[in-house]
């Protein structure tokens, strides 16, 4: 008696009363989790489909700034569809003790398919699938697991490469077909995911290369405004993509000299008005005196930098030390 007594007092815990317990929350967190998306995603123009997504979370691919202004819009999305994903796993399997009925069951799988689906157009439309994989290595499994039941297949030896990779190793219809066979043909929805992907890469290179990249990036304005404008085919528009992809990924163009064979030597090449005797002057002189561990150390970087002027004395029309610091900046 004393010790049952004991137990009571103490607080002995209703499993029936955790387990209700448990399952409120975790619909609490379900519905905030849909509850968030929903409101992220009002502000994207009706109705709502592939392009007006691609449009709100990337922007206008016209405007070089968009797909970088657009990234907090992009991650708190992202974020969002990943915290739907852990709450639906969460309750999965007790949706109906959680008290949902068969008509509130069907919607929530119907918008959790949704959501996931809309970050997939998203993510490939701004060329961020491959990096994200990193920070959600347990979400595939979650959504093999809990909401996509067929089992996972290998659609083709390239199905791991980036868009761009993609279209240069198998040809742009090719690459369209495997990748954004989910935009259904809708040619302003793949037109812009390829925009997107081309205008990271840009971004991503430009410093490593300013001269050859801007000259990328005003070449990919041109191919955008003509197809906005009617003033060329599609297939001539995936044409000029695909070539541009092309030159894009090869990092330099086809009339580059054989000798420029390095990226560094291409870089300087490109940044030094295309003056070749110039750019392997700098590009040995840099070698042969370059310290160990030169970047970052300001004493070292100075070598690198005295190197630079001496190959610069007489040949730079501005300012010697100006023209020092910005080629400095690419090495």
């Amino acid at each position: 008696m004393y010790t049952s007594e004991l137990d009571h007092s103490s607080g002995g815990s209703n499993p029936e009363v955790l387990l209700q317990d448990r399952l409120k929350k975790g619909r609490e967190r379900l519905d905030t989790a849909l509850e968030t998306l929903a409101v992220l995603c009002e502000p994207v123009a009706p109705s709502q489909g592939e392009l007006e997504f691609i449009h709100y979370f990337c922007g206008n691919t016209e405007v070089a700034a968009d797909l970088e202004d657009r990234e907090p819009q992009r991650v708190a999305m992202y974020k969002a569809a990943a915290g739907l994903v852990r709450a639906y796993a969460n309750i999965s399997d007790e949706l109906e003790p959680a008290g949902y009925g068969p008509a509130d069951i069907a919607r929530v799988k119907e918008r959790v398919n949704y959501y996931l689906h809309v970050r997939e157009i998203v993510r490939k439309a701004s060329g961020e699938s491959l990096d994200l994989k990193a920070y959600e290595a347990d979400m595939r499994h979650l959504i093999d697991t809990y909401i996509e039941a067929d089992e996972p297949r290998k659609i083709s030896p390239f199905d791991n490469m980036g868009l761009l990779d993609l279209i240069v190793k198998t040809g742009i219809a090719a690459a369209i077909a495997t990748q954004l066979g989910g935009l259904k043909g809708n040619r302003d929805a793949i037109a812009e995911t390829i925009e997107n992907n081309v205008r990271r890469k840009i971004i991503k290179e430009h410093l490593n290369d300013p001269a050859y990249y801007e000259s990328m990036s005003a070449l990919l304005s041109e191919i955008i405004t003509a197809r906005k404008e009617r003033a060329i085919e599609y297939e001539e528009y995936l044409k000029r993509i695909a070539n541009l992809t092309k030159r894009l990924q090869a990092g330099h163009g086809e009339d580059t000299p054989e000798e420029m064979n390095t990226p560094g030597r291409r870089a300087l090449f490109n940044n030094l008005g295309k003056d070749q005797a110039l750019a392997l002057k700098i590009d040995a002189r840099i070698k042969e005196l370059r310290p160990d561990g030169w970047r970052g150390v300001s004493a070292r970087e100075q070598v690198i930098k005295g190197a630079i002027y001496e190959a610069l004395k007489g040949a730079a029309s501005n300012g010697v030390e100006a023209e020092v610091e910005r080629i400095f900046l690419i090495v």
